[in-house]
């Protein structure tokens, strides 16, 4: 157990940028958010799965909608806190705890802003290791747990309650098309679940990892040292590819961020391209002849060369200089039963085949959780 701190704070947002593969919002914007919930005064407790008891409450919260959205509206605040309220009404009982969804990007730091909000701990932990773009993707309920009910609100004060549906898959093109008519954003609450679904479900400790992982960068970057390949080294993976960004196809298209980045290479990549595939997140990367280089659910992070700070998918852009970090997926993500949802075919490439990389999430000390099956 331990609190927030704005020094955590800025550890976690490049940290959770690094593992979120380009996806799961803004860190920056999310962390200022966090920020002024500390400076008001309000505090919030990460504690670890293990700690909470079996018969408490708990849900994920964050934000769902495409990632660019999130740059260019400025959001209320309080979407996924007012999401949470609504579910509460619908289950007639209060939540006790919030847990993130996928330990990417902002949405690692939406339940840390609901915490404060609602006076209420965070737990260390999220369903998915990394970001995905869809809620079926999180393991709460690919292993079992009802995904709702559910609840979705605006940056109006609107909010929509989704029960009775017992495919997560469908409340997943449920939940888009009304974050669509939301305006492409919205928070959200799902699904509540016991600390013993928790335990038996979440992915342990990512919180503090991605806060490792910060502290690494930070560390190299202040004594001149490699902050990319020390990054890679703490978070079990290895540096894939170093080089400047020559072209970027985005669009926006069903509520997500689609499209591609190629690379051309500098150094030891000197004369090869790669290009990587996005939806939302960053999903396959090949090379220029096709090779295949890193396959989704296996992690694929685009930093800066020089600082490591990760670039998010809306804000790649030609020019910029980057390495493409991969990190082999949480043991909970490369089970049959984790591929059905976050294998390579859940995202329209039936012929591409899941090609594990080396090496082990979060390095040989981390616990993974399960066991998985």
């Amino acid at each position: 157990m331990y609190s927030v701190t704005p020094d955590m704070l800025e550890r976690l947002a490049i940290g959770a940028g690094i593992l979120g593969t380009g996806g799961g919002g803004n860190p920056y914007n999310g962390k200022l958010r966090a920020l002024a919930q500390l400076r008001m005064g309000r505090s919030v407790t990460i504690v670890h799965p293990s700690e909470v008891p079996d018969a408490a409450m708990i849900t994920s919260v964050g934000g769902m909608g495409a990632p660019v959205v999130g740059v260019e509206r400025i959001s209320q605040g309080e979407e996924s806190l007012r999401a949470m309220r609504a579910l509460e009404r619908e289950i007639g009982c209060a939540i006790e705890y919030v847990v993130p969804s996928e330990i990417g990007g902002g949405n690692s730091i939406a339940p840390i802003i609901v915490g404060a909000q609602a006076g209420i701990p965070v737990i260390d932990g999220d369903g998915m290791g990394r970001a995905f773009p869809e809620l079926q993707m999180e393991t709460y309920v690919m292993y079992g747990i009802p995904p709702t009910p559910g609840a979705l609100s605006d940056h109006s004060g609107r909010s929509v309650i989704f029960n009775g549906i017992s495919d997560p898959t469908t409340l997943e093109r449920y939940g888009r098309a009304v974050t669509i008519q939301m305006g492409g954003g919205a928070g959200y609450a799902f699904p509540p679940m016991s600390g013993a679904e928790l335990k038996r479900t979440v992915i342990p400790g990512t919180l503090s990892l991605a806060v490792k992982l910060g502290d690494v960068v930070l560390y190299e970057r202040s004594g001149h040292g490699d902050p990319v390949g020390a990054v890679a080294e703490a978070a079990g993976g290895s540096v894939l590819f170093t080089g400047k960004i020559v072209d970027v196809e985005r669009r926006l298209e069903g509520g997500f961020s689609r499209g591609s980045v190629t690379i051309e290479g500098k150094d030891l990549d000197n004369g090869e391209r790669i290009k990587i595939d996005i939806q939302n997140e960053n999903l396959i990367a090949r090379s220029e002849a096709g090779e295949l280089i890193a396959v989704v659910p296996d992690l694929i992070c685009i930093v800066d060369e020089e600082s490591a700070e990760p670039i998010t998918t809306e804000l790649l852009r030609y020019g910029l200089r980057v390495s493409v970090i991969g990190i082999a997926a949480p043991e909970a993500l490369k089970t049959d039963t984790a591929l059905a949802y976050v294998g390579p075919a859940a995202f329209g490439y039936a012929d591409v085949p899941y090609v594990q990389l080396p090496g082990i999430y979060g390095g040989s000390g981390f616990d993974q959780g399960g066991p998985w099956n």
